[in-house]
């Protein structure tokens, strides 16, 4: 990717030198809507529900809602607006709110939902004193106050959870006709004049570009309000910390999928990616709202517990501290279409949100590996000397990564024949090991005469149109380029093909793909990235011509690395017959991207803030659903001095996606070119992941099924406890492994919270097998080889202590049982097993067991008895820690099988070791002890 030439000096101009250049990047007060939005606070809303045209049908209710003019003697009606209230299963509301009759469709997001969300039921209890009382089928209720209009969620017990235009903040303008004015008009004539000279109505700018607005202003907004919350969470991407903080002393939080170079820690600015999900969470409930809008959006929020001047007279007004957060959206254009989500409980609501926008699919089993990448191996010789010392240095991988130098200048489903002249049997030497490779086709085509890519999009009309209507042109690393637009049918249908075999000619099922600069990112474009009023497609209606007959860039912005993600999915999963399990990682996100990709958090620096900031962004991100995260590991920019590059690969081997990466012109870093102790360390944290591969794949196949998130923040598994509330440097993988990174530099020991206090929780150190009482904070000391991470006492947490070249090798390798003790001296645990590749899973060829102890037995049992899977795995070791009464003997029983065990206790840590019991995983089985 080393640019050269013209396209060094654009690039330099556009991102600066040195960091992020803010100039390079809207500000509240440049987003035109945001400016005149955010200011808008009326004492009482100008929204009336029309209580005569209320209907009740099913699970919705549909209305006409209005806003009048109050301040003529007469009421005037100015605007009606169509409303729809949906009870969905699982505790969900929806609200729609759109304009009755829009001059032209308005853009209602597309591709977050994962299918159309199930109906629940709902029923109208009352209709009185102007509001209405409705109730869903799990007995929680919505009380709507007609004048002004407001909406007040209640939860089971009656308490009001969640209350929509509290703050007299809804808000849709709707869209207008431009009216021009003619030389001869007055020039005081308001009525035809103030469409034209009003600012930003008809058009913006931004430094040099100019965003033509051709539908004028268009922008929604709505206010939520969260009694008794102590925090809120989510909305990523961003750099702060994970509880959100208060935005009315600064900017907002934007989202706004944007590439910005060397990104700001601590911030609220746009980065990659815009996941509209909000948490509210405090010790009687957790609830939460899903802003499904894939346009520019704000968001403001206000916790009435932190202190800020807002706050403070608030709380003054009110008499003492309220527990209580207000969040508003604003996005430039769309509808308003919110999901609010009952909870109760934190998983509750996580899940909800999941049941609307989708679980990531069972990944294949090497991308929960190690990945090597770099920008860029330069040939194959490279790839064979990279693949080759990792066995060298006894260093296991699964992925070598190629980025764009591996195309013939920057054309992409192609390859450069000088220095890839035989990618097939590349493939095949990292096959052989187990390995595969990963490479990279970014949405920008290069515009170049006899490409067929570009050739072919031309012809058939599949490019993003400028706002003439004629082909978008931008710039990107080919240089002069046009973006696909996946919006169209025929686009997704002709880019899926380019990945079948014959039309990639060096690739086979274990060649995976990653989506970079999805954006899409434009070099010489407004922030980076693709005008606004550029032009994509929509399905053709009668009579809609015009502004009708396509939508904006503006319109669809977030979606649309989504939908180049999901056309991607589309052609791998084609290109096997649907056989194979295809990885894609995407830079790019929006709800619902965890069911298409992985991704990680962009180019970040070697710096101990970005290690930092890595394990809250990845928090926040598995919280909104993706929980398929990582960082580049060592920073992507800059030189990780030895002791920063070992706390990142400590850090990445609990991280879901484990990644190593780096900048074409930053200096070589592969494990094996550090000093023998560096690369020691290195090796040890690899390792670690890798005895742990089989946990983190039965964790993703348990999160296929229960849609709560892989990595958790504490308070997930721990509601009540307030001082969980804020923690981000530390986490939970399932509810079995505490994970807190060390992310200072120098340090001998950390400070750690053990959370579980009023359940008498033990956590067992996972090395020494030391059992810590949870009491809230402790330090731990720690060395250069150490980070702490705890198993749950009552877990149990299955390893593979033989670790290969790759996970493929390990796959019929035995397993160690460790069983962590609670404080009733039981424990329980699941494994799940399949052949790691395909959708055979679906016919129940697979293993998915339930493991228990119990002071007199020990079981392992299938979930599924009809379901079966071969292998040859088998348990060579199970390893029980916190035993105070050690049993005298031990039986197994497997089928017809009865057999001794040995048995060998360690007094010092009372750890008590079964070796060899030789069980199968693919049966039950059952062992027995006498005391």
């Amino acid at each position: 990717m080393k640019p050269l030439g013209l396209l060094l000096v654009v690039l330099l101009a556009i991102i600066g030198v040195y960091g992020v250049d803010r100039n390079n990047f809207k500000s509240c007060d440049q987003s035109g809507f945001c400016k005149r939005l955010r200011p808008f606070k009326p004492e009482k809303s100008q929204y009336t529900l029309n209580l005569d045209s209320v209907i009740v049908h099913g699970n919705v209710l549909s209305a006409e809602v209005t806003t009048v003019n109050t301040e003529t003697e007469k009421k005037i009606t100015l605007w009606r607006y169509a409303l729809k209230l949906s009870a969905l299963v699982d505790g969900t509301f929806r609200i729609e709110l759109d304009e009755a009759d829009p001059l032209y469709p308005r853009y209602r997001t597309q591709l977050a939902l994962n299918g159309e969300p199930k109906a629940d039921g709902l029923k109208l209890i009352s209709n009185e004193n102007g509001k209405l009382t409705l109730s869903n089928n799990q007995g929680q209720k919505v009380l709507i106050t007609s004048e002004p209009l407001k909406f007040e969620f209640l939860d089971k017990n009656g308490d009001v959870a969640v209350v929509l235009n509290e703050n007299s903040q809804l808000l849709v303008e709707p869209l207008r006709v431009r009216k021009e004015r003619t030389d001869d008009e007055d020039p005081g004539n308001a009525e035809n004049a103030i469409e034209v000279e009003e600012e930003g109505t008809w058009s913006e700018n931004f430094k040099s570009h100019h965003d033509s607005k051709p539908r004028g202003n268009e922008a929604v907004s709505v206010d939520v309000t969260f009694p008794d919350a102590d925090q809120v969470y989510g909305i990523p991407e961003h750099t702060d910390k994970f509880a959100l903080s208060t935005t009315t002393s600064g900017e907002p939080y934007r989202m706004y999928n944007l590439d910005v170079f060397e990104y700001e820690l601590d911030s609220r600015m746009a980065i990659y990616g815009a996941v509209p999900v909000l948490y509210a969470h405090g010790s009687k409930r957790t609830v939460g709202v899903f802003w499904h809008n894939s346009a520019e959006t704000w968001v403001d929020v206000v916790n009435y517990a932190d202190g800020t001047v807002v706050s403070s007279l608030v709380n003054l007004v009110t008499g003492g501290q309220k527990r209580r957060v207000d969040a508003r959206f604003m996005s430039e254009s769309g509808i308003v279409d919110l999901f609010v989500m009952l909870g109760n409980t934190p998983a509750d609501v996580f899940r909800q949100y999941t049941t609307l926008t989708g679980v990531a699919p069972l990944p294949p089993k090497f991308s929960l590996g190690y990945h090597q990448s770099r920008w860029n191996y330069v040939d194959e010789a490279d790839v064979r000397s990279v693949d080759e010392n990792f066995d060298a240095h006894d260093i296991p991988a699964d992925v070598i990564w190629l980025d764009i130098e591996y195309t013939d200048r920057k054309k992409y489903f192609t390859w450069d024949l000088e220095k890839f002249a035989h990618p097939a049997e590349m493939v095949a030497n990292l096959t052989a090991k187990g390995r595969r490779l990963v490479v990279i086709i970014d949405p920008h085509i290069k515009r170049e005469a006899g490409y067929f890519v570009h050739e072919d999009a031309m012809e058939q009309g599949l490019y993003v149109k400028d706002k003439d209507g004629n082909v978008y042109e931008g710039w990107c690393w080919p240089g002069s380029s046009s973006y696909l637009d996946f919006f169209n049918p025929a686009a997704t249908k002709y880019y899926a093909e380019r990945f079948r075999f014959e039309n990639f000619p060096g690739t086979s099922k274990d060649v995976h793909i990653w989506n970079d600069m999805n954006e899409p990112s434009v070099f010489n474009g407004p922030e980076i990235t693709m005008p606004k009023d550029c032009r994509h497609y929509k399905p053709p209606q009668d009579g809609h011509d015009g502004l009708a007959s396509f939508w904006e860039h503006r319109h669809v912005h977030n979606e649309y690395g989504l939908w180049q993600i999901r056309a991607t999915h589309l052609g791998m999963l084609e290109r096997s017959d649907n056989k194979y399990r295809p990885f894609i990682l995407t830079r790019s996100t929006f709800a619902g991207t965890q069911r298409y990709a992985a991704m990680w958090t962009g180019d970040n620096a070697a710096e101990w803030g970005f290690l930092q900031a890595s394990t809250r962004m990845c928090l926040s991100l598995a919280a909104a659903g993706i929980s398929f995260c990582g960082s580049d590991v060592g920073g992507f920019f800059k030189y990780p001095e030895p002791e920063l590059m070992t706390r990142w690969y400590q850090a990445g081997a609990y991280q879901a996606f484990f990644r190593a990466h780096s900048h074409i012109e930053t200096k070589r870093r592969e494990p094996w070119l550090y000093e023998a102790s560096t690369t020691a360390l290195l090796r040890d944290a690899v390792r670690r992941r890798y005895a742990l591969v089989d946990f983190w794949y039965t964790l993703f196949y348990e999160h296929t099924l229960d849609g709560t998130p892989v990595t958790r923040p504490l308070f997930q598994e721990y509601p009540k406890e307030e001082d969980t509330y804020t923690i981000d440097d530390e986490y939970l993988l399932g509810d079995k492994l505490l994970v807190r990174p060390v992310l200072e530099p120098g340090v001998k020991s950390v400070k750690v919270y053990l959370p579980g206090r009023d359940t008498n929780t033990l956590w067992y150190d996972v090395d020494s097998y030391q059992a810590h009482k949870a009491n809230g904070y402790f330090t731990q000391e720690v060395n250069i080889a150490k980070i702490p991470v705890y198993q749950r006492g009552g877990s149990i947490v299955p390893r593979k202590e033989r670790v290969r070249r790759s996970s493929t090798l390990m796959a019929n390798d035995p397993f160690t049982f460790v069983v962590a003790l609670d404080a009733n001296n039981t424990a329980s645990g699941s494994l799940y097993i399949d052949d790691g590749e395909t959708y055979d899973y679906q016919n129940n060829k697979y293993v998915y067991s339930k493991i228990s102890y119990e002071p007199n037995r020990m079981s392992y049992t299938l979930v599924n008895p009809a379901a079966q899977y071969s292998t040859r795995a088998w348990v060579e070791r199970i390893v029980i820690a916190g035993i105070r009464n050690p049993p005298k003997s031990a039986r197994l029983l497997q089928g017809d099988r009865s057999s001794a065990l040995q048995m060998t206790l360690h007094r010092g840590n009372d750890v008590l070791v079964i070796r060899k019991p030789a069980a199968s995983v693919a049966t039950d089985w059952t062992i027995e002890f006498a005391y």
